[in-house]
């Protein structure tokens, strides 16, 4: 792929993500629940299941050989490719009584990515200082049995290894979370020594460290105090609530930026595809204060969130920020939600040294320990006498 086509990439012409969306449009009108269920199974496939354009399907007649599309919807996306839109769901919404709900929903599904774009991007030509899936080292936001994920500490780190990652962090949600299972600190204790214990048997291969996945606040606050926030190597920072009120929450989001021992703004918009916009800031505000304070701004790569998506990740860059890549993982086959982290992040053009995952193991634990208000261990690295912060200061690559 041409450095032009990558560049083409950032203009969003991804057929296939907007093909999803108007069979989502079509699903949202019709009166049946099994029909509902046909154009959202068949938007599912095309947005997140098959790595080929359709424009490459229509083209040579294949589209009908992709599961669970069938004649409808073949219509739909083969007039879209041919004409750029499809009249026929615009002329379906105007005469619906859902119209107004068909066009909230469209608001839903800006800046994510198909799946096809996902590997467009991280397939793309890109100067070597772009972060890529070979500077990845490792996964920050995971979930174990210990909270509302299905593997084991010990299984999760198992498949990180088996992926040519040196680190990865547990980020079980603290006890502000009962609807996710939010682990109490008592358990919390109890699952660092399961950690340690994984630690040892890897004998330095894999390193596991203990997060957790905060919960902040309608305003702002954390639901762990600094004394119980201590116990862990870092704390993940994020927004699980108000979610779908379109009220400013500017000041909600500085205030959990400045929370002393916050390293990472955990999905910040708290978006959902085609389900709920997600928190409205001011977010060069927020992003300027991280970048003040040296808190990572994540990319959350699970599928329906994409948060914050490629276009941010270009304001959060301007801004200075760092970044984490994280999966957001609840079982291992989900780690591969990473890719559309690292994607997004192409395409907004985020030098791998902006990203916390593809810091060295110094570097990284000399970051943590600043976010947990501990000098940097001395060492006789040059680059280890270093700010890890200063690395948001320094200029990103020119993205035009």
């Amino acid at each position: 792929m041409s450095q032009r086509d990558f560049d083409d990439l950032t203009d969003l012409n991804d057929l296939n993500i907007i093909a999803g969306g108007l069979l989502h449009d079509l699903a949202l009108l019709q009166p049946s629940e099994r029909s509902r269920f046909g154009y959202t199974r068949a938007a599912r496939v095309i947005t997140s299941g098959i790595d080929r354009p359709v424009a490459d399907l229509v083209d040579e007649g294949t589209l009908r050989d992709v599961p669970f599309v069938g004649p409808s919807s073949e219509r739909v996306i083969v007039e879209l490719v041919r004409t750029g839109a499809s009249e026929s769901v615009e002329k379906a919404v105007a005469a619906s009584t859902r119209r107004s709900e068909v066009e909230k929903r469209r608001r839903y599904r800006r800046a994510y990515l198909s799946r096809c774009a996902m590997r467009t991007a991280l397939d793309a030509a890109m100067p070597a200082a772009i972060v890529s899936t070979q500077t990845y080292r490792g996964d920050l936001q995971m979930h174990s049995t210990w909270s509302d994920g299905v593997e084991s500490v010990a299984t999760l780190a198992n498949a990180a290894l088996g992926l040519g990652w040196s680190r990865i962090g547990i980020t079980d949600h603290s006890y502000g979370l009962p609807i996710a299972r939010g682990m109490s600190m008592e358990a919390a204790l109890r699952q660092h020594r399961e950690i340690d214990k994984v630690n040892a048997d890897f004998g330095g291969r894999m390193r596991v460290y203990k997060g957790v996945e905060a919960n902040i606040l309608a305003d702002g606050a954390l639901d762990l105090p600094p004394e119980e926030q201590s116990v862990f190597d870092y704390v993940l920072a994020s927004p699980h609530s108000e979610l779908r009120k379109e009220y400013d929450q500017t000041s909600r989001m500085l205030a959990a930026v400045k929370q002393p021992g916050v390293a990472i703004l955990g999905h910040p918009q708290g978006r959902m595809y085609n389900t709920r916009p997600g928190i409205t800031a001011d977010w060069v505000r927020v992003f300027r204060e991280a970048a003040k304070r040296g808190v990572a701004i994540e990319i959350d790569g699970n599928w329906h969130r994409q948060d914050i998506d490629h276009e941010l990740a270009a304001v959060a860059l301007d801004a200075g920020c760092l970044f984490a890549l994280d999966s957001d993982a609840h079982s291992v086959a989900e780690f591969a939600f990473t890719d559309y982290a690292v994607a997004h992040a192409r395409v907004a053009r985020v030098p791998a040294d902006r990203v916390v995952n593809c810091w060295e193991a110094s570097t990284f634990d000399d970051w943590l320990r600043e976010k947990r208000g501990k000098p940097p261990r001395i060492s006789k690295r040059a680059d280890a006498r270093v700010s890890p912060r200063s690395r948001a200061t320094r200029r990103a690559p020119s993205r035009g």
